[in-house]
């Protein structure tokens, strides 16, 4: 995925209210972004790093600014959530996911289980496979990249639904996209939701395939590379 106009350098001085963020740009400027990413963010939003910004066209629209990715001295991370699903479907079609190679049609947000939508439905002659996307951000101090960075009832009903298509005799798979490169492996993040770390892995033992992506970040593009080693231990 790549950005189709140049990224606006700055340095991020606050995130709040979950979805601002103000960011002091190079001619000293301070504006306030849009932040699309609805979780804690934590190990993503600290005042003095490095960011990058895109700009809207829409003059409609109350703040012109996204906050895009931030730098923690290391390597980018991608804070913008909605890149996730767009991460997995190109990944999906260039066959960098080897577990989801071999079907005819992707479908996006298609309605399915108890009044919830499906974020990426793959068809072919012999099955269907449900694969909810997830993106993750968080790493800790051990160098494991964890989900959820808060806790996710929305995450939770996700994880049944699939379970739900298990039982019908479907493939269903969680795609975690990784959009970060300072970590080692993928594990649930149980210190910050419990409940959400025991449901995955009921669902991975009801057959739940977990499918932990690491995507590689630049102010130029976002890339999925390969896939991870995860643990439930």
């Amino acid at each position: 995925m790549e950005f189709k106009e140049p990224l606006i350098p700055g340095i991020l001085i606050r995130r709040y209210k979950r979805f601002l963020a103000d960011v002091r740009l190079d001619d000293g400027a301070v504006v306030t972004a849009h932040c699309p990413n609805s979780g804690s963010m934590k190990t993503c939003d600290q005042p003095g790093w490095q960011v990058r910004l895109s700009r809207a066209n829409n003059p409609k629209r109350k703040l012109p600014y996204t906050w895009e990715m931030v730098h923690n001295g290391k390597c980018w991370i991608g804070v913008n959530t909605i890149f996730a699903n767009k991460l997995a479907v190109e990944g999906i079609t260039s066959g960098i996911i080897a577990e989801l190679r071999g079907f005819d049609q992707i479908r996006t947000e298609v309605g399915y289980g108890q009044n919830s939508r499906i974020d990426v439905l793959l068809t072919n002659s012999r099955e269907q496979c449900f694969v909810e996307v997830k993106n993750v951000t968080l790493v800790e101090e051990n160098g494991f990249y964890q989900f959820p960075d808060a806790k996710t009832k929305r995450g939770l009903k996700h994880l049944r639904e699939l379970m739900a298509m298990i039982e019908e005799g479907h493939r269903a798979a969680m795609l975690f996209i990784i959009q970060r490169t300072d970590g080692a492996v993928f594990k649930p993040a149980d210190h910050i939701d419990p409940e959400y770390g025991k449901t995955l892995r009921e669902a991975y033992q009801k057959g739940v395939e977990i499918l932990p992506y690491l995507a590689e970040v630049s102010p130029e593009k976002i890339e999925i590379k390969r896939r991870i080693e995860f643990t439930l231990e």
